[in-house]
C-alpha cells in the first residue's frame, strides 16, 4: 500500500500552522516578560508611596513645630510641647 504524498495546499496549511504556533508562543513569552516587569514597578511604586507618606507626615511634623503656639501650657524654645498638664498650681 502506497501513500500519496500531501499535496501543496496541505504542506502549505501545515507550515502556516507552524508559523502561526510560534508566533503565538514568542506572543505568550513576550507577555508573561511584560508582565513581570509591570509586576515590579507596581511594587517599586508601593515602596515609594510608603517612603512618600512617611516624609510627608515628617514635614507635617516639622512645619507644626514651626508655628508659634499661644498656648499658655507651653515654655519657648521648647518645641512648643506641652510641659505640664496641670493648668493650675496651688
Amino acid at each position: 500500500m502506497s501513500r500519496e504524498e500531501p499535496s501543496f495546499f496541505e504542506r502549505e496549511r501545515d507550515r502556516l500552522s507552524a508559523e502561526i504556533t510560534a508566533g503565538f508562543e514568542e506572543l505568550l513569552s513576550s507577555s508573561n516578560v511584560l508582565n513581570r516587569k509591570l509586576e515590579e514597578v507596581l511594587g517599586m511604586t508601593r515602596e515609594y508611596e510608603t517612603i512618600a507618606s512617611l516624609w510627608q507626615s515628617f514635614h507635617e511634623l516639622m512645619r507644626d513645630q514651626n508655628q508659634p503656639t499661644n498656648d499658655p501650657r507651653t515654655v519657648p524654645g521648647t518645641g512648643a510641647h506641652v510641659v505640664s498638664t496641670n493648668a493650675r498650681r496651688q
